[in-house]
């Protein structure tokens, strides 16, 4: 009963994500909306594209040399616009994380945008699909939040939350703290998460802006692993805690 469920939610979802833009689009034309967007462009409201690579390292870590790439591209304009976000980890040139999310990214508020569609886990296997359901935005005193709730197969739910601030030492130099949250709804000893507070990593990340589009940076990362989870990990000889000082380049275009 509960796959059932949640099959039809993902199946929701997705057709809202088809479905909403077209239907948003027709209300702005109708309604007062489209003064939301004049105010923005001044009756120009160009489509336009960006790629970035937020984070590209390739680390040394107990000889397995793991490659981190977490990437996201987006088209639009100021209200609405179609997302692509990945992660991918790699050791030993074998790809042990993968996922990739599509979305529908609607403004709601100055600087705040709603995010509806889908997530595909690839790895680590069985594969999975989820549902999404986020926002994406600047907090007051300019913290930058991304939280979404994920509906996947057999009633599985997820909550991912990140912020991350950003300390100018100069017009080049910047320092950003992070801090990541994944909490879960059930167990899963396939993919190694439980239920409730799962793990949680901060960071202190500094970049160099060559130019704002390249910037090199070292982050140092704490992480750590709770409840189930730890257990888990634990039951298979894993270290629960882990410190890490890497580099790496942040560009986009």
């Amino acid at each position: 009963m509960k796959k059932h469920y949640a099959k039809n939610f993902i199946a929701t979802l997705i057709a809202a994500s088809f479905y909403l833009p077209s239907a948003l689009v027709y209300a702005d034309e109708h309604s007062g909306a489209h003064e939301m967007e004049s105010v923005h462009d001044h009756g120009d409201n160009p489509i336009v594209t960006k790629v970035m690579f937020d984070r590209l390292e390739l680390r040394n870590i107990d000889g397995a040399n793991p490659l981190i790439i977490e990437a996201q591209a987006w088209i639009g304009n100021d209200l609405n616009k179609f997302w692509l976000k990945t992660d991918v980890e790699k050791r030993d040139g074998e790809i042990e994380e993968a996922e990739v999310q599509a979305l529908y990214s609607r403004a709601i508020a100055p600087y705040w945008d709603l995010q509806l569609g889908i997530r595909h886990d690839i790895k680590p296997t069985p594969t999975q699909t989820w549902g999404v359901l986020g926002v994406q935005g600047l907090a007051p005193y300019f913290f930058e939040v991304d939280a979404a709730f994920f509906v996947g197969e057999s009633g599985k739910t997820a909550l991912r939350m990140s912020a991350e601030y950003e300390f100018l030492f100069t017009q080049k130099l910047i320092l950003s703290p992070e801090l990541a949250v994944n909490l879960y709804g059930q167990n899963d000893w396939e993919t190694g998460t439980g239920s409730g507070l799962s793990d949680i990593t901060a960071g202190l990340r500094l970049r160099y802006e060559i130019k704002r589009e390249f910037a090199p940076y070292i982050v140092v990362n704490w992480s750590r692993q709770f409840g189930t989870t730890a257990n888990i990990a634990e039951k298979k000889g894993e270290s629960t805690r882990d410190t890490t000082l890497v580099a790496g380049v942040r560009m986009w275009f």
